[in-house]
């Protein structure tokens, strides 16, 4: 995803450096401060936030319950954030983009659990939001996670994808 935001969002910022933290190892601390910035911004705050923080928490988890607990919120708070609010934040950012990750994320965690109906609901809807994804690395890599997700659930296989997001067993 670029990174230049418009203008400057302190709130995004904190959540991009706990993300960073989780990315280099230190899961615990990133969830810890990913938690208190989610009681900072409420249950009903900047649905941009909300959509954000809860998307990138979720990959913190190991546990697929719980993360599919924090995806639902990503996918609920991104029903609610406006392209208005995405562009004032990014001006290449769109909303409908964040659906395909969402989705698949969503699609993915109801694999992990055996919920293969659910499943595949989420990693068809993500596949139906596939077309908005940008052709760039990022794309790359989310329609070859949309590929290794569907198969997993056509084989009804539960294991955690090893190029999956997050903490590792």
């Amino acid at each position: 995803m670029p990174t230049a935001p418009v203008s400057p969002d302190p709130t995004m910022e904190a959540i991009s450096r706990a993300v960073a933290e989780g990315r280099a190892g230190d899961t615990l601390t990133a969830r810890q401060k990913l938690l208190k910035l989610w009681s900072a911004i409420g249950v009903t705050g900047d649905p941009l936030h909300r959509c954000s923080l809860a998307h990138h928490l979720a990959d913190l988890h190991e546990d697929p319950a719980r993360a599919l607990a924090w995806d639902i919120r990503a996918l609920d708070a991104a029903d609610a954030v406006t392209e208005q609010r995405v562009q004032e934040h990014h001006a290449g950012l769109h909303i409908a983009g964040f659906y395909p990750s969402l989705h698949l994320n969503l699609a993915d965690n109801y694999r992990r659990l055996g919920s293969f109906d659910a499943a595949t609901e989420h990693i068809d809807a993500a596949e139906e939001h596939a077309p908005h994804l940008r052709q760039d690395a990022y794309g790359a890599l989310l329609r070859t996670a949309l590929d290794e997700v569907a198969e997993a659930i056509s084989r009804r296989d539960t294991a955690k994808r090893p190029s999956a997001p997050g903490p590792t067993a």
